[in-house]
């Protein structure tokens, strides 16, 4: 059984993490022993669940602002109400904040401030200090996701993003089923996960940058691992429930 995976987000080939991320499935592939299919859905197209609906587990990846940020939101709610493993990497982790602010928060105003400037309630906000092109520690939690997929309480990534969650709103996003998983040395998020759902990991850095070295990275290894026994769990209800 192949596991289709969709990439949302509207590639550019000039992208490092688009570039990588393909590298990154294969290696996935292979290490998995199991068949994977990747199709990159353009913002845009995603105007309906019937798009999202054919696809095993989705990854919301980076390179924002989205060409539509309303079609990228709607792809991170459809993961997470229908339980398909998500994975979300920096512009990823800035949209899946404001679709749990906006949806799960009910906070209809929430903005990211690339996008909305203005905005009275900008869950994502410009970082005090960009990380364009920066390599940075990060504290896992223990028990989290993230954690396991390392085997470690401590990892080394790299970003390219200047905006990320706004501590002025940290204390109620994060008081609920949306939980801190990784901070860097000063305290700041670098990593969410949702509680109860099969795999919904959130990263503000690119672990998928290790691909351009030939070096699988962990957390897109239990992505796909979670995409292939989702799909395969699924299935089996299908069949049971037809027999």
């Amino acid at each position: 059984m192949t596991t289709r995976i969709g990439l949302v987000g509207d590639y550019n080939a000039d992208v490092p993490a688009h570039q990588a991320i393909p590298r990154a499935l294969a290696l996935a592939e292979s290490a998995l022993g199991a068949p994977l299919e990747f199709r990159w859905l353009p913002t845009e197209t995603i105007d309906s669940d019937a798009a999202l609906a054919p696809f095993d587990a989705l990854w919301c990846v980076p390179a924002s602002p989205y060409r539509s940020m309303e079609g990228a939101l709607r792809a991170i709610r459809f993961a997470r109400e229908h339980a398909r493993p998500f994975l979300g990497t920096c512009g990823g982790f800035q949209h899946a904040v404001v679709e749990y602010a906006r949806n799960v928060l009910g906070w209809a105003d929430a903005e990211h401030a690339e996008t909305a400037p203005d905005a009275a309630r900008p869950v994502i906000a410009p970082l005090a200090c960009a990380l364009v092109e920066v390599t940075d520690k990060v504290q896992l939690r223990p028990g989290s996701r993230i954690a396991a997929a390392y085997g470690a309480s401590e990892a080394t990534e790299g970003y390219h993003c200047r905006y990320g969650l706004n501590e002025t709103f940290r204390a109620t996003l994060v008081s609920g089923a949306l939980r801190v998983t990784a901070e860097d040395e000063a305290g700041d998020i670098r990593a969410l996960e949702l509680q109860g759902h099969p795999f919904f990991v959130a990263t503000l850095f690119q672990p998928e940058r290790a691909a351009l070295t030939g070096r699988l990275p962990p957390l897109v290894a239990a992505f796909a691992r979670a995409a292939v026994d989702d799909a395969a769990a699924r299935l089996h209800t299908v069949r049971a429930s037809s027999a």
